[in-house]
């Protein structure tokens, strides 16, 4: 109790909590589709990206990607343009609105304004398994903004080059073959990859703790457009106990590319282009 604690404080606090974007009208992708493309896979690419650092990668509309844990526990931080467009990016911010903290199969990375689409579809979760735990944490976290130099000089001080924000900036200059600076402001908030993470109880803060990924474990996406992805390889390995620095632990994680032999984007009916007018009530 506080001088402020007014007398129905309890009652305030017992009022029952309404879901902001209730999802019963979104578009459900269909799910024994990508099941029946998924059954017949070649490989056309791969990219193993190594340890504190990050790489780039494209996957053509209607293919399927993987991210896979290959030596040992390490969790990595994914950026998603429209390869066409990189004005178009993942919008953590509302699929986190849509799906909830933490994504899993079935469920779609939405596109920024004014486009608001699914960039990708989750067709495979080798860790959904894991649900949420006694902590609140669970796996593939679309709620952390990706390690970065600015927050850590804020915090630590110093000038640490390999946390995920400078590995993606990097990597997506090499690719665009432009100057950091002009580079740096398409990167944007993430897709936790096996990162375990949820809000502490008595505090709300953002919390993390040691991945379940083991090797072999891997997160399948089918590509709803064109992508140009990005992904770090976290310098903070499992995230048990380092966040940013050169003492933990680090791995490899390899992204697959695949080509289904059903053309999935003919055999379905949507396109999954935002209808909004884009008028503004003008």
């Amino acid at each position: 109790m506080t001088e402020n604690t007014p007398s129905d404080a309890e009652a305030r606090r017992a009022i029952q909590p309404v879901i902001c974007y209730p999802v019963e009208t979104l578009p459900q992708p269909d799910m024994a589709l990508y099941a029946q493309a998924r059954a017949e896979l070649r490989k056309t690419d791969e990219v193993l990206v190594p340890p504190r650092d990050a790489s780039t990668f494209t996957v053509p509309a209607g293919h399927f990607f993987r991210i896979s844990s290959v030596e040992a526990a390490q969790v990595g931080d994914l950026n998603l343009w429209n390869a066409k467009d990189l004005s178009e990016k993942f919008y953590s911010g509302k699929t986190r609105a849509l799906h909830g903290t933490h994504i899993t199969t079935g469920q779609q990375m939405w596109s920024s304004f004014p486009h608001l689409r699914p960039m990708t579809t989750i067709t495979r979760d080798t860790l959904d398994w894991y649900g949420i735990d006694a902590f609140g944490g669970s796996v593939h976290d679309v709620i952390g903004t990706r390690c970065d130099p600015y927050t850590h000089h804020l915090l630590k001080g110093g000038q640490y080059h390999h946390c995920c924000h400078s590995n993606l900036t990097r990597a997506l200059a090499a690719h665009l073959d432009v100057p950091l600076a002009e580079a740096e402001p398409h990167v944007h908030d993430v897709l936790n990859v096996f990162m375990c993470t949820g809000f502490t109880r008595d505090t709300g803060q953002y919390f993390m703790k040691a991945s379940p990924v083991r090797p072999g474990d891997y997160l399948e996406f089918f590509a709803e457009i064109d992508l140009l992805g990005a992904l770090s390889a976290c310098p903070g390995g499992d995230c048990s106990a380092e966040h940013s620095s050169d003492v933990a632990r680090c791995y490899p994680l390899l992204v697959e590319v695949f080509a289904p032999e059903l053309d999935v984007l003919k055999a379905r009916a949507d396109n999954h282009v935002n209808g909004y007018d884009r008028t503004h009530g003008l």
